[in-house]
């Protein structure tokens, strides 16, 4: 009796592990899930015409500081913070204002919470935040022309062949990237106006 049982659960196991031939097994899951590249326009982005944002509804105030927190000695080992300065391009000049450029240009201060960095991409940087008694700001001095670049210097004689140009400076900048979960901040380069010139060509009559 005890035989014929073993031959019936023999055959009942050898009849529900019979493969079907078009039965293809799940991959299994394993190792980290890929990574997505931060690529979100931020809503202060739809609110000028510049690469940065110097006022920000939805910036992540709460989580830098949390981040700063967590990771407080690594973020001080190469964060820098230097106050913005203007050297007058004359000596004896003791105002901005007094300096005479050949193109007209606009010089402001800013700590951007947004900017574009050179890879185009949006990046949220860090100001306005404070971590155990240190405040973090990042002010940059910038320099816009306030004539249509391209069209002549208006200091310049129309007997020569001028125009004004933007130029531009990089600047470094803290950012905090929420999706490195290891560190989320980096150094990244920033490219800014930095001054409006003047290119004069040759003599025309």
């Amino acid at each position: 009796m005890s035989i014929q049982l073993i031959i019936v659960a023999a055959l009942a196991i050898g009849a529900f592990a019979s493969a079907d031939p078009n039965y293809k097994p799940p991959r299994p899951a394993y190792g980290a899930p890929p990574r997505y590249e931060y690529v979100e326009i931020p809503h202060c982005a739809k609110n000028t015409t510049k690469s940065w944002c110097l006022e920000d509804s939805e910036y992540p105030q709460h989580e830098v500081q949390q981040a700063l927190d967590e990771h407080y000695q690594a973020v001080l080992a190469f964060y820098k913070d230097k106050l913005a300065s203007t050297e007058n391009s004359v000596d004896g000049l003791d105002k901005l204002n007094d300096e005479v450029y050949l193109c007209p240009s606009s010089t402001g201060y800013i700590r951007p919470l947004r900017a574009i960095n050179v890879d185009g991409k949006w990046r949220t940087i860090i100001n306005n935040v404070e971590s155990y008694g240190i405040k973090y700001t990042q002010t940059a001095r910038v320099e816009e022309c306030d004539v249509v670049v391209g069209t002549p210097c208006p200091l310049v004689e129309s007997c020569y062949n001028s125009k004004c140009i933007q130029k531009n400076m990089f600047h470094r900048f803290l950012v905090y990237n929420p999706y490195d979960e290891n560190f989320p901040f980096a150094i990244e380069k920033f490219k800014l106006p930095g001054s409006c010139g003047c290119v004069v060509g040759a003599f025309h009559l």
